[in-house]
């Protein structure tokens, strides 16, 4: 069975059902199904090569979903490519990846200036030698589903991990993995014919790991009517989303909107953050704003979105706000020590994880993929702790520790600590070299709106309640502080900032 098999199935069984509800159509299964399957034709007569790449680089839409799966149903390796990156980003990978087709939205033509490959543009009309994907839809009508014969280590994806500097590494997420993922979605937030995905967060990202469990119950994509808070709380509060996967960052935004209350989300069952903390305080807010819906889960691209798990009844326990979850099927998570023993619950070391949901390796990086897969586990680079109860407790990225004084200090608790201050938007946590301490742990804050305080108050304030070692030697306040295109905070540009200040 392949991940496109959900999608076939899910056609079969719910044909006159809507599968995405877009601002301009609504297209049933039956329809989507056949515009797949005449895509994928057309991308196999350009191009017949098992496992050849297409990149798609492109805003949430339509006919970036329809591309998407018609991708998956050839038997050909997806390249998401961020609109939102810069050109230098989306050409390393286009060379690292050599795809032969690129599918994109015309306005991204400027970020793919240069690169290989033959085009195929979404949306409007084009020249004559770019077709588009509605014409190769309407060439293609009444094309049979293509029949695959790959095994479950093929390659089903190449997603980019990393910033944008350094190796750029591909991982390879094999068949197996996103059949995992697709499993364990649907059985860790219970989705069913009825869900409404609001899609908030980019195909590219995080969004395309909730694409097929809600097409595979019979749900369907609610594409939003432009960008932002406001376009987000509108789906919800005018089109019956249900469901959402957003960063952390967009959860705050729909709450400080003028006039939001829990009334805009009427039919909202599950609101799912990732891709950064959400610290307690922070939890205890939304959860008092929108309800026991709050999920979150823990992944990497190594090894895609849901390890673990944090459905909305284990944030019930307050004990559990800290953590990100327990595992989910499939897979096996641990806690390693540098020399390869595995450590009882409550010590912390590295994360470590093995099965179906690990990635194959870095596109052709072996050594690399030999530095991170050892043994069958994949190493992290997080740290953590595993609770007598099974629950995972992220403290950092191994890299991102701070030893100040012969002390080791997680940026984590010292952002939470931060966060439960009533002026702290949000904040970051970093070491700085420093003579005297060997690092001085430091961070980066943006403040509430209107709401005022100042560095001593700060520093006192976590001093109170974390001791000296783990107390900032500065604040630095930022009016907004930097983040990448998907929402996360850029811990190294503020500690870049810090630097030069």
């Amino acid at each position: 069975m392949y991940p496109i098999d959900f999608f076939w199935r899910a056609a079969e069984r719910w044909p006159d059902r809507i599968a995405i509800d877009a601002p301009e159509v609504q297209v049933r299964y039956d329809t989507l199904a056949t515009h797949v399957a005449a895509l994928a034709a057309a991308l196999l007569q350009r191009d017949p090569t098992p496992q050849s790449r297409v990149g798609i680089c492109a805003c949430n839409s339509v006919e970036h979903i329809t591309a998407l799966l018609a991708v998956l149903a050839c038997g050909k390796v997806w390249v998401p490519l961020n609109p939102k990156s810069t050109q230098p980003e989306i050409l390393r990978i286009v060379e690292a990846t050599e795809p032969t087709l690129l599918i994109l939205d015309a306005d991204c033509a400027p970020l793919l200036q240069g690169a290989r490959g033959q085009r195929i543009l979404t949306g409007g009309t084009s020249p004559a030698a770019e077709p588009t994907v509605a014409q190769l839809v309407q060439q293609h009508a009444g094309a049979p589903r293509p029949v695959l014969d790959l095994p479950e280590n093929a390659t089903q994806a190449i997603k980019f991990t990393g910033g944008t500097t350094g190796l750029p590494k591909g991982v390879m997420q094999p068949y197996r993995a996103w059949l995992a993922n697709i499993a364990n979605q649907i059985h860790a937030w219970g989705f069913d014919e009825n869900e409404r995905y609001v899609v908030a967060a980019p195909i590219t990202h995080g969004t395309s790991t909730y694409l097929l469990p809600i097409l595979a119950q019979g749900g369907c994509h609610v594409v939003i009517d432009g960008a932002g808070a406001e376009a987000v709380r509108a789906a919800f509060r005018e089109r019956g989303g249900t469901v959402c996967f957003m960063p952390p960052t967009l959860v705050y935004m729909l709450m400080a909107l003028p006039g939001a209350s829990r009334a805009d989300f009427p039919h909202l069952r599950r609101l799912i953050y990732g891709g950064a903390p959400m610290p307690p305080e922070k939890i205890r807010e939304v959860r008092a704003f929108f309800g026991p819906v709050l999920g979150t889960t823990y992944g990497q691209t190594e090894a895609p979105q849901i390890l673990t798990v944090m459905r909305p009844e284990d944030f019930e326990d307050e004990r559990n706000w800290a953590a990100v979850g327990r595992t989910t099927w499939f897979s096996e998570v641990a806690i390693m020590a540098p020399d390869g023993r595995l450590l009882p619950s409550g010590e912390v070391g590295e994360v470590v994880a093995r099965g179906d949901l690990l990635m194959t390796g870095y596109w052709r990086l072996p050594d690399k993929t030999a530095e991170t897969l050892v043994n069958g586990w994949l190493h992290t680079g997080d740290r953590g702790l595993v609770d007598e109860r099974g629950y995972l407790y992220l403290k950092d990225r191994l890299k991102d520790l701070v030893i100040t004084g012969g002390f080791n200090v997680y940026p984590v608790d010292v952002e939470n600590a931060l966060g439960q201050h009533p002026a702290v938007h949000e904040c970051a946590v970093f070491g700085i070299p420093d003579d005297k301490w060997g690092e001085a742990v430091q961070a980066a804050v943006q403040l509430r709106p209107g709401v005022q305080t100042t560095e001593a108050e700060l520093i006192a304030f976590v001093r109170e309640r974390l001791g000296p070692v783990q107390t900032p030697k500065r604040i630095h306040f930022h009016a907004s502080l930097p983040r990448s295109p998907v929402g996360k905070v850029l811990k190294s540009s503020v500690r870049e900032q810090a630097l030069a200040s």
